[in-house]
């Protein structure tokens, strides 16, 4: 009887270990350097993670499914730009975050970027814009979909 237990909780450790993880940065310039040495774009996730219902569906949905995960593993470096009613963020990072929430125009969330960065010239970090996307109905089928053509735009 020990034997198919054991067997069992090894084959449990083995899968939960394997689901892949991805690293949301927070940090711009740290994106931008992953992005620059791995020859991916960004995808800026403009989000209110405590208050946007459609953000926090887009979150459910999309971004925490295993086909969305092997997806963006392979084909973009995560930054999250979060603008939270109840969680404090540093001083540092709500300035970055609403830096780049007047340079991309953002009026609603969840948005989403593609962009890849350009020359820095005098510590002002350029961007090729590549396309803009948000909430799509349908999963992480739909929503890749419609995020490789963009990306394929390019």
């Amino acid at each position: 009887m020990k034997t198919p237990l054991t067997l069992f909780f090894i084959l449990f450790l083995f899968v939960s270990h394997s689901q892949s993880k991805l690293v949301w940065h927070d940090n711009l310039k740290e994106a931008v350097k992953i992005s620059q040495k791995e020859k991916k774009p960004i995808m800026m996730f403009f989000t209110g993670s405590d208050w946007c219902g459609w953000c926090i569906r887009l979150q459910k949905e999309v971004f925490f499914q295993e086909d969305f995960k092997k997806w963006a593993s392979e084909n973009v470096v995560l930054l999250e730009l979060d603008f939270p009613r109840r969680k404090a963020l540093s001083p540092e990072l709500k300035e970055q975050n609403s830096k780049l929430q007047r340079q991309f125009a953002i009026q609603g969330y969840p948005t989403v970027w593609f962009v890849e960065p350009g020359k820095d010239s005098q510590n002002n970090l350029k961007f090729d814009r590549i396309g803009r996307t948000g909430y799509v109905k349908g999963g992480p089928g739909a929503w890749i979909s419609n995020a490789n053509a963009l990306l394929d735009s390019k």
